[in-house]
């Protein structure tokens, strides 16, 4: 992956939290038209670094270039390259899910996407609760709502913190089809995960973070022929290992 092309791309980012440091000397690239799983046991510093990405942290070292915009010094014109779904949204108590949806729209001015609206909240199960306000929805319908969001401005990097948690199995296929389909655009999806054989099966590389640092990254069969664990090993298996092992040091 030529690092040059990327929509998305980590120059030594370093996150401390007083003596703290929650995320050491990363790197890494996005590219347009790829899946990457940020991958790591809890407090490997994986929500971290998505802070630093989205700007709600800054970085106390390193770069972070979104669409080749710095998100410390272009923020804005950064910012309109990203969406973000946290793992725990929080949507407007009193916005109904379609003014969710025109605000950010309008936000992004990017009012002339409210066409595809009713397609996004149908795809989502969501268009039969268009009217509700958010104070009303369940958690699953939140991240589904979080979602469609983050779809209706058509930005360039999708950014995801878990978005699985709490969907059901019919919103999670949806989900991840459409992730799939904007990744055939040439967009570019980061998304951070502990359901690791979904990350096997929708993504295309994965980053394995342990105690801040990247131990590994790759495609499955990059790590396959890293660890020589054998054909038949999945990413469980080889994230236990390297998460096991320790800083394994990074590839």
């Amino acid at each position: 992956m030529d690092s040059s092309s990327s929509l998305l791309r980590l120059d030594g980012l370093t996150k401390c939290f007083g003596k703290f440091v929650a995320v050491h000397d990363l790197s890494f690239a996005v590219s347009g038209g790829e899946i990457v799983g940020l991958l790591g046991p809890n407090g490997a510093g994986k929500t971290t670094t998505i802070r630093c990405i989205t700007s709600i942290l800054q970085p106390s070292a390193g770069r972070i270039l979104i669409g080749g915009h710095d998100i410390v010094t272009q923020t804005e014109a950064a910012k309109r390259e990203l969406a973000y779904v946290p793992e725990v949204p929080s949507p407007y108590d009193m916005l109904t899910v379609m003014e969710h949806l025109r605000f950010v729209a309008a936000a992004y001015d990017r009012e002339d996407e409210m066409a595809r609206a009713e397609e996004i909240l149908r795809r989502l199960d969501l268009w039969e609760k268009r009217h509700e306000l958010g104070l009303n929805l369940s958690k699953g319908m939140k991240q589904k709502l979080a979602c469609a969001c983050a779809f209706i401005h058509c930005p360039r990097i999708y950014c995801f913190d878990e978005p699985l948690i709490g969907i059901d199995p019919k919103g999670a296929r949806e989900l991840k089809d459409m992730l799939a389909e904007r990744r055939a655009a040439g967009d570019a999806v980061l998304v951070s995960t502990h359901m690791l054989d979904t990350a096997e099966r929708l993504c295309d590389r994965v980053i394995i973070m342990h105690r801040g640092e990247v131990v590994a990254q790759g495609t499955m069969e990059e790590l396959h022929a890293r660890l020589a664990m054998g054909t038949g090993a999945t990413l469980e298996d080889m994230f236990l290992r390297l998460t096991e092992e320790g800083a394994a040091g990074p590839t």
